[in-house]
């Protein structure tokens, strides 16, 4: 006979959070430390809460279990806080880090000078706060602004915790909207899968199903729509066909068709979505994309019917200037390019690595230089900016720099209104510069100005939707100088011959071990094994042969995020061999990742108020739990994130190689595995190799090497431009 089930009574447990052990921002679980009356020693209570801080009354309703690891603890099945009531947790609520400007200190001080009061001074009075010593006018405001942003952060968490939804992204939210946030959050859920980094469709969908929106109304599908056409132009397009947006929608609604069919009439009837035939086929777009590419095709098309507006040129003499000036003489396809790019208003400047592209961008800037013509260069990122202004010695601005950002707007201050001030831009790595971006800066350029972009088509196409420069190339009607010739100083590179190797579709050559090289393949058939090695390779023997620091001048560059041999697990992985954390150095985990004191970062973002974009890569040089504030060292300028901002920044040990566009490393080390075959394809693994200045690594698999040199396909992008050009 089977045994009964046995039935406990409910149990309640209430008491002051002592310590809040472990809170997982993600679903709200829980394991506090907790005073109960008639104990001497705290409690273990586990469970789930929407947010908690020590010094607040916990009353938990739930069971006394005997857990195998941990002893006996308390398993609430519902638990609620309360802000406390005592002198003692006031002063632990206050000096557990939830306020910034208030450390443990600081909240002694207070509690001893206002009480149970403190809370109304805050809230009510805060000019009180400064008869406090050390407390000025800055750290007042400061106090006040959190106190009040805390309230609505609050209000938010048990919101998206009342409708099961983690909980990790409400200082965004708040960020975002503002101390409405809950009510604007109700009217449209949806707003947050387009409005919130990090918050996708699902977690909006659920929100709206659990406020009333029912699952095949109008409204939800449209919302689908708009978000299969966005997470679309994540993966490049510039649009979709009709019938796989529709495919596409009703995939992720689970809804009819004609439902989705309906939405789609009346996103097009209200210009959410437009629809457009161009190149032979119907295609659907978000609206500030069809007109960003109808844009881009009428002012590339007018540049390319213009002379340029330059003071006349005796282009034979300018040549014979310029090589006699520099002591440089120039290759028969160099004269030709130059002569091309002083008469042409627009021109593309391609080709590989050691084909002399920055050396003819140099004697350009010379000539028009010496005519008293201003020229501007720009780059999409800042390690490319640094490098193009190295390579010519003139200021070079990353693009967003350099068309100003307005962070209030979230746009640029540069456009026909108030364009540029030049004769000439310079637009290098152009191989990254997606539709969108092209738009602004043709929007700023000078109507009488002429535009050289420079850039090697053979690498990935942009991050961002669009394939530009390959569109610009293929169209016929842009003025374009392919260089293919290798200097003879370049090719004594490996890297650059077995670049150019990789290019052709043929294996890359790796020397004997004894022979110095700058190029390297290291064969190892299992993941573990490849693993083990790179790790060996970052951090002893790059180091210990070519004098580089393992952290700052080592970049490990994946085909993939998941995996074994991905971006996530190498970076937790090379974090803690290269950057332990010592002694009782504060850290800070957030959205996935512990932050350490020395971590190298990567931003994932545009954030236009910090001007720091999307693939800057700094260093943590600061991490302050009291104020709750991380610093990050980018280039010359540090910037401050606070803790609920942290989702903008991943680890960098390792990143993707599309990530790694546009920027040189001193060293680069690759893992190659079949794990990766999705993302295994020639361009790929040409572009990581370019990414390298001194040294170049592969690990891993030979037939992963295989695979990737001899998969040569471009994936297909939906976009008009390309038929717009024609």
């Amino acid at each position: 006979m089977p045994s009964p089930s046995i039935h406990r009574p409910v149990e309640s447990l209430a008491g002051l959070i002592e310590r809040v052990t472990f809170f997982n921002e993600e679903n709200g679980f829980a394991v506090l430390k907790v005073k109960v009356r008639g104990r001497r020693e705290p409690v273990t209570v586990v469970g789930t809460v929407p947010a908690v801080s020590a010094g607040e009354w916990l009353v938990a309703e739930g069971q006394w279990v005997q857990d195998r690891e941990f002893g006996r603890q308390f398993r609430g099945d519902t638990m609620k806080t309360s802000p406390p009531t005592t002198l003692a947790g006031i002063e632990k609520y206050l000096g557990s880090g939830m306020v910034k400007g208030i450390g443990p200190v600081y909240a002694r001080k207070l509690v001893a000078r206002f009480g149970e009061g403190i809370f109304d001074v805050i809230e009510t009075c805060s000019a009180r706060l400064e008869e406090v010593e050390g407390i000025g006018p800055k750290r007042r405001r400061k106090i006040k602004e959190t106190w009040a942003g805390q309230k609505v952060i609050r209000q938010i968490m048990v919101f998206l915790h009342s409708h099961g939804v983690s909980t990790s992204r409400a200082v965004r939210i708040y960020k975002t909207y503002g101390e409405t946030a809950v009510e604007q959050v109700r009217a449209d859920p949806y707003g947050l899968a387009r409005d919130i980094h990090g918050i996708g469709f699902k977690t909006a969908d659920q929100i709206a199903q659990k406020v009333g929106v029912p699952h095949d109304s109008l409204a939800r599908a449209g919302a689908g729509l708009n978000h299969a056409l966005l997470e679309a132009t994540n993966e490049g397009h510039c649009a979709l066909p009709e019938p796989l947006l529709l495919e596409a929608a009703a995939k992720l609604l689970l809804v009819p068709e004609t439902v989705v069919r309906a939405a789609l009439e009346q996103s097009l009837a209200t210009g959410a979505l437009v629809r457009e035939a161009v190149g032979g086929e119907v295609l659907l777009f978000l609206p500030h994309l069809q007109r960003a590419e109808q844009a881009i095709a009428r002012r590339v098309l007018a540049l390319a019917a213009a002379p340029p507006d330059y003071p006349p040129i005796d282009l034979d003499k300018a040549v014979a200037w310029c090589q006699q000036r520099t002591g440089q003489a120039l290759a028969p396809s160099q004269v030709q390019a130059l002569k091309a790019a002083l008469a042409s208003r627009i021109l593309i400047l391609t080709g590989g690595p050691g084909v002399g592209k920055t050396t003819l961008v140099r004697a350009i800037l010379r000539i028009l230089r010496a005519k008293r013509l201003r020229c501007l260069l720009c780059a999409p990122t800042g390690r490319a900016a640094k490098r193009l202004s190295e390579a010519t010695g003139g200021e070079a601005k990353t693009i967003h720099r350099l068309l100003e950002v307005d962070p209030a707007q979230g746009s640029f201050t540069r456009n026909e209104g108030r364009p540029l001030e030049c004769d000439l831009l310079v637009v290098d790595e152009s191989s990254m510069v997606d539709v969108p971006l092209m738009h602004q800066v043709l929007r700023a350029l000078p109507a009488r100005a002429s535009l050289l972009l420079v850039g090697d088509v053979d690498q990935l196409p942009s991050v961002g939707p669009g394939r530009l420069l390959g569109h610009l190339l293929e169209c016929g009607r842009v003025p374009a100088v392919r260089l293919t010739e290798v200097f003879r100083q370049a090719a004594a590179s490996q890297i650059v011959t077995n670049a150019h190797r990789i290019n052709q579709g043929r294996l890359p050559e790796s020397p004997p071990r004894a022979v110095d090289s700058d190029f390297f393949v290291i064969a190892r058939e299992q993941p573990e094994a490849t693993v083990a090695t790179l790790l060996e390779v970052v951090q002893r023997r790059i180091p210990a042969r070519f004098g580089l620091d393992p952290i700052r001048d080592v970049q490990v560059l994946c085909p993939m995020n998941r995996g074994s041999l991905g971006v996530r697990e190498l970076n937790v992985r090379l974090q803690s061999e290269l950057n332990p954390r010592q002694g009782a150095e504060p850290v800070v985990e957030r959205f996935g990742w512990q932050f350490r004191l020395r971590d190298k970062v990567i931003q994932t973002v545009n954030d236009y108020d910090k001007e720091v974009f999307n693939g800057d890569i700094g260093q943590v040089a600061g991490l302050d739990p009291v104020e709750q504030e991380l610093a990050v060292r980018f280039d010359q300028r540090t910037v401050n994130y606070d803790f609920g901002e942290l989702d903008e920044l991943d680890l960098a040990y390792a990143i993707t190689i599309h990530k790694a566009q546009g920027s040189e490393f001193p060293a680069v080390v690759i893992p190659l595995a079949l794990q990766h075959y999705l993302m295994l394809q020639r361009n790929l693994l040409y572009t990581g190799v370019t990414r390298a200045r001194r040294l170049a690594v592969l690990v891993g698999q030979r037939k992963a090497l295989v695979l990737a040199v001899k998969t040569h396909r471009t994936d297909a992008r939906y976009s008009g431009l390309l038929a717009r050009l024609r």
